[in-house]
């Protein structure tokens, strides 16, 4: 037997003690970024550290989120159904049981830190009445150059004076959250969300990785759509055809008038490639160079955080989950300080949306986009990396996931009991992933659930339901086992069926809605916002 001398034992003991016994957490949001905009989901964009993260990791092949921003982070921050908890429309205010994923951690020993947006209008204090023990806040998006207003521990900082970029200023905030936390609290697990308003509109992105892109767009929207579906065949992300562009969609937002200040590069709808004028073709291709680059930006400074992780000795015993709020935005609109058509292209004085073209692509090859509930609005990449918990190394999860287990997940992992709820709460409608982790297949539930600016869906196993607002509702019905690209409709086929199906997803609606309680005097909002 060796024997160390008392001082290396001691040291040893030191270290050990410093070390917290429950896993950290890391939750890192993308918005507006597409199924198909990492590289290991089928993307030419060049993400090494996301990538990174998956290789070491798992993917999850049908994870899903809410179709829009503010009903993703709210159900992030407490798992329930944005329905549940007045949400989706807005109330105003949770109803009284609610309670944040850091409120439910901080019993369980653990300090929570966020950095960038926030978007949970019914908690608007990120600190006071989120839960979290520090906060930078980035109150409104209309320039990823200049803040026009954000947040320190919920009180107004001043507008920079230098230079300031989203992405760069979200992920020095998490650094120094993470840091303090190192120095001040080591030995106690934490929470952090870094939420990234990153590739959402308007898109702006630095100079000098828009140079990145500057060609990688110009063969058109078809020939990188067709690229990007071979590349997730290849690596086994998807087991279905292509979907059909839409050219006759556009997103229910931004105005006609816009075109007129956007210039006649701009185009509302996704035509044909071939329709456009070589006005038109430099134009599109550009805008996806830009919204190329703020996702490569995106991934530098996620390669920051991660760099801070492995510093103070946490990246091992961290999980981490990386997701987007919605699908890529086919919306065209200006507002904010306006578009100056003299600016260059991505930068501070332009406001330029990537639209219906651009996110075709980048919802490869899934069908529409944001705000609807098929399958391009709602289906994100999802990475989980946990070195010490997950012994998985770059495998995929075909089981379906959704925005509404994480909390489950979180407070499994971190000790809790969440069948513990507060007075009048339902249970939590998502289940714990931990058992993928460790398999595929292991999720058992009875369905999932969707409604969004009047657009539906449900989903029991591999059939779906769904209906979108601007085709009068009228159900769809699909079988995901080889079709998400939701190009057969079985409605016609399976009528039995789809009446069963729109029958649970009734009930199920007028429950969510009751569980979120009386409804404010007034016209409930639809969920504007500060910024979608």
């Amino acid at each position: 037997m060796i024997r160390l001398p008392a001082f290396f034992l001691l040291l040893a003991c030191a270290t050990l003690y410093a070390a917290p016994a429950k896993p950290n957490f890391v939750i890192i949001l993308a918005d507006d970024l597409g199924y198909a905009d990492l590289g290991c989901y089928g993307s030419e964009i060049a993400t090494p550290n996301l990538d990174k993260l998956a290789a070491g990791g798992l993917r999850f092949t049908q994870f899903y989120n809410t179709a829009r921003c503010w009903p993703t982070r709210s159900v992030l921050m407490t798992g329930h159904y944005a329905q549940q908890i007045g949400m989706d429309p807005q109330y105003g205010k949770f109803p009284a049981w609610v309670r944040t994923l850091p409120q439910r951690l901080a019993p369980l020993g653990y300090r929570s830190y966020h950095s960038g947006k926030w978007h949970v209008n019914n908690a608007p204090k990120v600190v006071a009445n989120g839960g979290f023990t520090r906060s930078y806040y980035v109150a409104q998006q209309d320039n990823h150059f200049h803040p026009k207003k954000h947040e320190l521990d919920d009180k107004p900082l001043p507008e920079p004076e230098g230079p300031w970029y989203s992405s760069i200023a979200i992920a020095d905030h998490a650094i120094d959250f993470l840091k303090e936390h190192a120095q001040q609290h080591a030995g106690t697990p934490f929470f952090s969300c870094v939420a990234f308003t990153a590739p959402h509109f308007p898109i702006q992105a630095l100079p000098e990785d828009i140079a990145k892109y500057k060609d990688t767009y110009t063969q058109g929207w078809p020939k990188t759509r067709a690229a990007r579906f071979e590349r997730q065949k290849q690596l086994g992300l998807v087991a279905t055809t292509l979907s059909d562009p839409e050219p006759q969609i556009t997103a229910p937002s931004g105005k006609e008038s816009d075109l007129e200040i956007l210039g006649p590069g701009e185009t509302r709808h996704a035509v044909p490639w071939e329709s456009l004028t070589s006005e038109q073709k430099e134009f599109q291709a550009t805008k996806e160079a830009i919204h190329a680059a703020m996702i490569d930006r995106l991934d530098q400074e996620v390669g920051r955080v991660l760099a801070q992780l492995k510093a103070m000795n946490a990246y091992e015993d961290t999980l981490i989950l990386f997701l987007s709020d919605n699908g890529a935005s086919a919306e065209i609109m200006v507002r904010g300080l306006g578009h100056d058509k003299n600016a260059p292209m991505g930068a501070a004085a332009s406001y330029l949306c990537l639209g219906p073209g651009g996110a075709t692509v980048s919802n490869t090859p899934f069908r529409r986009h944001k705000i609807w509930v098929h399958e391009g609005g709602i289906s994100t990449p999802f990475i989980a990396h946990w070195p010490q918990g997950i012994s998985a190394k770059g495998e995929l999860r075909h089981t379906p996931g959704h925005v509404i287990d994480i909390v489950p997940t979180i407070l499994t992992l971190a000790g809790g009991d969440i069948t513990v709820m507060p007075d009048n709460a339902p249970p939590f409608p998502g289940r714990s992933l931990a058992p993928a982790f460790a398999k595929d297949g292991e999720i058992s539930r009875d369905f999932l659930f969707w409604n969004h600016a009047g657009n539906h869906a449900l989903r029991e196993g591999n059939w779906k339901i769904v209906s979108a607002a601007d085709n009068g509702n009228a159900w769809e019905l699909y079988d995901l086992t080889t079709d998400r690209a939701e190009s057969y409709n079985l409605a016609a086929k399976e009528p039995a069926r789809v009446k069963a199906m729109a029958k649970r997803w009734e009930k199920l609606e007028k429950e969510y809605v009751a569980q979120a309680g009386p409804k404010p005097k007034g016209k409930a909002k639809k969920g504007k916002g500060v910024q979608d």
